[in-house]
């Protein structure tokens, strides 16, 4: 099994360049609050190769300070917080293999990751079947429902139901949907259809297309030929990436404002010197938030990862799930895995943008943000308040 083992607890004894810099006093040395009991193992399902890297380097970002932290506390009960990476390389078939292998060989009280959906499906009888809570920290489409299954980011009403109203307030009331063809776009565009119905706008096209498409310009001319105000834009990564520089240089940029479903840090700069701004979205998390905890955070993840690194809503996410499992074995008192999962259910923790609630549907109440990319940046516009999850599950 291809995977990256970290013990937080040793880490500054360890010294190393690899091993993981404890934030605050541990950070010289050796916790002196960690016990000496056998590590609290946790697994992290993953992609760090595959084509999805830049996302899992996000969320270990989170993790390994919420261990690190943890660790410096004290760790679970009295024991110090080990993470087992294990790289699913994009693939679901590998994600089931690392998920087997960190509950049956490792012993894992419980997993986080990972980030595609169809990654998560495919682990999701596993961790029924071993009883093992999974903290999936990804925005998603919903309905991923089960006694282990948490999700700890948003799904489509939390980024839909403001930015769309929003978009036609400034900009006007024709959208275009255009996303890649799979589940999170499809899904986050039905529920778009209807938020578009319901204040009185029109959908003048929906349209999905397959990975690897290299030439958009005839996407882009039906885009501009619909006389659409809005592009409500789902297509993520190298492809999104594509679609917008052409879409620049073919001028549409300059007739349709774009809300960018899944925009975040991460894609700052990929589009070119001195463009991609304007690019529309809601988010749980903006590194720019100018709130003393948002930028306490900020600057926790600097220090230990350096100045230079994005800081996304999927590092906050993660680092979240981590703190809920830590409050829930500690309100089970107990690492009884379906004790833990029990204590999740209806918990509330604090995170750096105040207060997340867990649902007894397993999903999470968030406080959510409209921000735009300026100048470099994810600006955050106005603040949006909480906002419960529809998550398409059952409560308890």
């Amino acid at each position: 099994m291809a995977r990256i083992t970290r013990r937080s607890a040793v880490a500054g004894l360890a010294g190393t360049a690899a091993a993981l810099p404890l934030i605050g006093p541990a950070a010289s040395g050796f916790a002196p609050a960690i016990a000496q009991g056998a590590p609290v193992r946790l697994g992290a399902v993953l992609p760090f190769s595959g084509g999805l890297e830049l996302f899992g380097n996000q969320a270990r970002l989170g993790i390994d300070l919420a261990v690190a932290e943890l660790n410096d506390a004290g760790g679970i009960l009295d024991r110090p917080v080990e993470v087992i990476y294990a790289d699913n390389q994009t693939d679901p078939a590998t994600s089931v293999e690392r998920a087997n292998s960190l509950i049956r060989g490792d012993e894992v009280t419980a997993l986080t990751g990972p980030i595609t959906s169809n990654a998560r499906d495919a682990m999701a009888a596993t961790v029924e079947r071993f009883e093992t809570p999974l903290l999936y920290a990804t925005n998603y489409e919903g309905g991923a429902c089960g006694d282990y299954m948490f999700s700890f980011n948003t799904v489509p009403n939390q980024e839909l139901a403001r930015l769309l109203p929003a978009m036609n307030e400034r900009f006007g009331s024709s959208f275009y949907l255009f996303g890649a063809d799979y589940v999170w776009p499809q899904k986050m565009f039905e529920t778009a259809e209807g938020i578009i119905g319901g204040f009185g706008g029109t959908v003048a096209g929906t349209e999905f297309t397959p990975w690897g498409v290299k030439d958009f310009t005839p996407v882009i001319r039906r885009i501009e030929e619909s006389g659409a105000d809005v592009l409500v834009f789902a297509l993520p990564g190298a492809d999104g990436i594509t679609f917008i520089k052409q879409a620049d240089s073919f001028g549409l940029l300059d007739k349709v404002k774009v809300a960018f479903l899944g925009f975040a840090e991460t894609y700052l700069g990929a589009f070119g010197e001195g463009r991609g701004d304007d690019m529309w979205v809601t988010v749980p998390f903006a590194s720019s938030l100018d709130t003393p905890e948002a930028q306490d955070f900020v600057a926790r993840i600097r220090a230990q990862a350096g100045e230079d690194v994005p800081i996304s809503h999927y590092v906050m996410t993660h680092y979240t799930a981590i703190k809920a499992l830590a409050a829930a074995t500690t309100a089970a008192d107990s690492l009884d895995r379906p004790a833990i999962a029990r204590a999740m259910a209806g918990l509330t923790v604090e995170a750096p943008t105040g207060a997340v609630t867990v649902g007894t549907d397993h999903h999470v109440t968030l406080t959510m943000y409209l921000a735009r990319s300026a100048g470099g940046a994810l600006e955050v516009v106005e603040p949006l308040g909480r906002l419960a999850p529809e998550s398409g599950c059952a409560t308890s």
